[in-house]
């Protein structure tokens, strides 16, 4: 089985990546070490701190793939997690949903992606079932 056939679970793939990255400061990390090179520009990760002083700690990511934004951001102990749908530049739909269908729906969207990109296709395997960095 692997992260493009049909028969891979994603609520299962989500479950695994949020118990090994209980933290939500090490899970949005993690995603963005192994998306960085997948996604290059499509990628923004801000830190915490202001414009004179960076702290290593994130304070969101935001992503696109497809026609879909993908945004989280630390809110105290909370994570928000945000999913918009774009259509010729515009937003069109925001919907707010919890971490867990936020990583299904990412995943999804990354193994859609991952049938025509070699990149997205190595970076989801490295997600869900570990992999080289």
């Amino acid at each position: 089985m692997t992260p493009t056939d049909d028969s891979f679970d994603l609520s299962l793939a989500a479950a695994s990546l949020r118990s090994n990255s209980s933290d939500v400061q090490m899970l949005l990390r993690a995603l963005n070490l192994e998306l960085e090179d997948t996604l290059g520009a499509q990628l923004r990760v801000e830190h915490a701190g202001g414009r004179l002083r960076k702290s290593n700690l994130i304070s969101s990511v935001r992503m696109s793939i497809g026609g879909d934004e993908f945004e989280a951001k630390i809110e105290g102990s909370h994570l928000r997690c945000v999913i918009g749908h774009v259509s010729g530049g515009i937003r069109i739909r925001t919907e707010s949903v919890d971490m867990d269908q936020w990583l299904v729906r990412l995943l999804g969207a990354l193994q859609r992606e991952a049938v025509h990109n070699e990149s997205a296709r190595v970076a989801l395997e490295n997600i869900v079932i570990g992999g080289q960095q």
